[in-house]
């Protein structure tokens, strides 16, 4: 009896929402001027992926929009607001924010490599259920709906957090996704259509550790009752544990640990290093979402020093969609400093960035909303590098999810030494010419393995190994995007005399990158 009359309090709750009073719109519409203001105020630079113009255009709209509007469809437009600025540290966060109050339905979604899927829920005949449509709507456009409102550095902040969104009923019902605030249809795979009730009140997730693996008592999960040793204990910040012939260097947040500060477990990996010779380190940052950056200077000595840092195929580091912000920072450090290989899936953040927010608190709701101070560049400041490479791509199929199996890890224990893309072009050209290297590379592109794999800077030092026109030539076809590609085809070619070939190129530089000046000084140094 007492499990059902909290279940109708908490549908009670839910269709409460109604239209704000001219008291309540008003409150709201101060709280959105005190955002604009203040995120101008705070943030490196508020316009860096949006106008000043259009901020203020979409400021407006919303103004006059919030008195037609219910409390959660205000929420849901200041998310997609923050969202407009364009990188991840500057969000409003129905995930972190206990202010915001956004409920969740019974159930534990994840978008596999194969689909969204019910990984864990509190009936479990739903555990394992494929969704195929949300409210009616395909999941592809309900995908495209909710990653509107997601800031994000790059694409896989928005595979990170559409799964946790799409399982909120505010969220639903503001996209036009659910036919009520209190009832959300999923349909499956298998035909079903199930209606789906909030459960509980969203759990608030700590910032920079990603627990959205964890589920409530008495839930199924469909990996069972054995959690796979990346998901044993998320909130334990440092785990060492050997594996086989490898040393297993979990952290989950970069910062101290209540009881081991930062430099200290960096100070136990290398004794355990020094003690038990691994022949291998995995270095696992996939449920890492940052932290104290500052902190990981003694991490990245211990990893330094370690026997397997300058030795490929002896230091593994996994990372997801997940890995963000400070831990960034670690994976560049540990790709411009070691000789590490990349395993799993790319990062939700990338090299040159916004971050480390700050908090705004809106004087009438209390929601928290955060904008970026800093810009951290690692690469040039044109790049426009969405994420460091990754190797060897490991994603999560929900069949190895129910079976629990590791992917990634699996393939930094069972590791097999390859040639290089660059090897493997260069080896092909001197054997059997252009199209040998045409098809080693239609190879390499055809391996799953590699689809996040470094592609140009690889091809374009093979090209340049070859010394060959004809080389480069197919590189530069090969990379069609690349203004570094045309560059060196130009150079090339003003080096042997073709003019006409040469200033073509350069232009095709230009046309790619318009401020690029060593395309410049190309044309410059060409004659008329």
């Amino acid at each position: 009896m007492k499990w059902i009359a909290a279940v109708v309090l908490l549908f009670l709750t839910v269709t409460a929402q109604a239209q704000q009073s001219p008291e309540e719109a008003a409150n709201w519409r101060a709280d959105l001027q005190v955002m604009a203001a203040e995120m101008e105020h705070r943030h490196k630079d508020l316009y860096h992926s949006i106008s000043r113009e259009e901020f203020a255009k979409e400021v407006q709209a919303l103004d006059a929009r919030i008195p037609s509007l219910q409390r959660h469809e205000i929420i849901v437009e200041l998310m997609r607001l923050a969202a407009r600025v364009g990188d991840g540290h500057t969000n409003v966060a129905p995930t972190r924010d206990a202010k915001i109050g956004f409920h969740a339905l019974p159930v534990r979604l994840y978008f596999f490599e194969d689909g969204l899927y019910v990984r864990a829920a509190a009936a479990p005949e739903l555990v394992g259920a494929r969704v195929t449509q949300i409210g009616g709507v395909p999941v592809d456009e309900a995908y495209r709906r909710v990653g509107e409102l997601i800031s994000r550095d790059n694409e896989f902040g928005v595979k990170q957090f559409a799964p946790l969104l799409l399982a909120m009923p505010e969220v639903l019902h503001a996209l036009k996704l659910s036919r009520a605030i209190d009832a959300a249809d999923f349909t499956f795979a298998d035909g079903r259509t199930v209606t789906l009730q909030p459960y509980a009140l969203f759990e608030p997730m700590p910032a920079d550790t990603d627990t959205s693996w964890e589920i409530p008592a008495g839930w199924t999960d469909a990996r069972g009752s054995k959690p796979p040793l990346w998901l044993e204990n998320p909130r334990e910040l440092h785990r060492l544990a050997r594996i086989g012939d490898a040393l297993y260097v979990q952290l989950n947040q970069v910062n101290d640990a209540p009881d081991e500060t930062l430099e200290a477990f960096a100070a136990r990996i290398e004794k355990t290093n020094a003690e038990t010779k691994p022949k291998t380190l995995i270095l696992d940052l996939r449920l890492d979402r940052g932290g104290n950056g500052h902190l990981r200077t003694p991490l990245m000595k211990a990893i330094i020093r370690s026997p397997m840092a300058d030795v490929r195929g002896r230091l593994f580091v996994l990372t997801s969609r997940a890995t963000f912000s400070a831990a960034q920072f670690l994976v560049d450090d540990l790709q411009t400093e070691t000789s590490a290989i990349f395993i799993g899936e790319p990062t939700s953040s990338k090299p040159n960035v916004f971050g480390d927010s700050r908090k705004i608190t809106l004087p009438h709701s209390g929601i928290t909303v955060r904008a970026s101070i800093y810009w951290w560049q690692r690469h040039p400041a044109e790049s426009d590098m969405q994420w460091l490479p990754v190797d060897i791509a490991a994603p999560l199929r929900f069949a190895d999810y129910a079976r629990n199996i590791d992917p990634a890890l699996e393939a930094a224990m069972h590791y097999t030494p390859e040639p290089t893309l660059r090897e493997t072009f260069a080896r092909a050209f001197a054997t059997g010419g252009v199209e040998a290297a045409k098809q080693a590379l239609a190879a390499f592109d055809a391996n799953p393995v590699h689809r996040y794999a470094e592609r140009e800077l690889e091809l374009l030092r093979g090209a340049l190994d070859t010394k060959s026109l004809d080389a480069l030539r197919l590189a530069a076809t090969a990379l069609p995007r690349s203004a570094e590609a045309h560059i060196m085809l130009a150079d090339a070619l003003a080096r042997a005399k073709d003019l006409a070939g040469a200033r073509a190129e350069a232009k095709k530089a230009l046309e790619l990158d318009p401020k690029n000046y060593e395309a410049e000084a190309i044309l410059r140094s060409l004659p008329n």
